[in-house]
């Protein structure tokens, strides 16, 4: 496995489509996180058996999907690049501060953080490559947390746990987890 690991690095680092601007790889690392934050949030009530938690982020997705997409259509507010009329709310946005939330409420701030972190680049990279307005982000971020919040009780598990330490010279982040 960590062999497999590295070579995929070792390929990534030599292999990068350098054709890419900036611009093409911020926009891209949005499109990653918009799959990656809900596939994490997922991910983490399966590896925990956390089976009311699979149940409470279900819920909050679908009603999230359905609230943005809805508003998509109903307002039909023209993109900044004018690339079609489909630009509020934003649904990257709505979709990865859903996951945030998520994540937050369900298993606290330690895992907040880095979530809401991440989906407020993701909101960046939307404004960035001139999808949608700040609006349109800042409402995908406001659907999100609220179809979060209205499904999503706190997880009381003593088996999680994340570490920060720091010393002059470095910093460690570490996670554990007591199977």
């Amino acid at each position: 496995m960590k062999v497999t690991l590295r070579i995929f690095l070792i390929n990534l680092l030599f292999f990068w489509n350098t054709s890419y601007t900036q611009n093409e790889a911020i926009e891209t690392s949005g499109d990653v996180l918009l799959v990656a934050l809900p596939v994490a949030a997922i991910s983490s009530t399966l590896i925990m058996g956390d089976k009311d938690g699979s149940w409470q982020f279900f819920k909050g997705f679908a009603v999230n999907g359905i609230a943005t997409y809805s508003l998509k259509f109903l307002v039909k507010k023209e993109r900044p690049d004018l690339s079609n009329n489909h630009s509020f709310p934003s649904g990257h946005t709505s979709a990865t501060f859903q996951s945030a939330a998520f994540i937050q409420k369900r298993y606290g701030w330690k895992f907040g953080i880095p979530a809401y972190s991440l989906a407020s680049y993701t909101g960046f990279t939307r404004l960035n490559a001139n999808k949608h307005e700040f609006v349109d982000v800042l409402a995908g971020a406001v659907i999100g947390v609220g179809s979060a919040y209205i499904f999503t009780t706190p997880y009381q598990n003593e088996k999680m746990e994340l570490t920060f330490s720091k010393s002059d010279e470095s910093y460690l982040v570490g996670f554990k987890y007591q199977f």
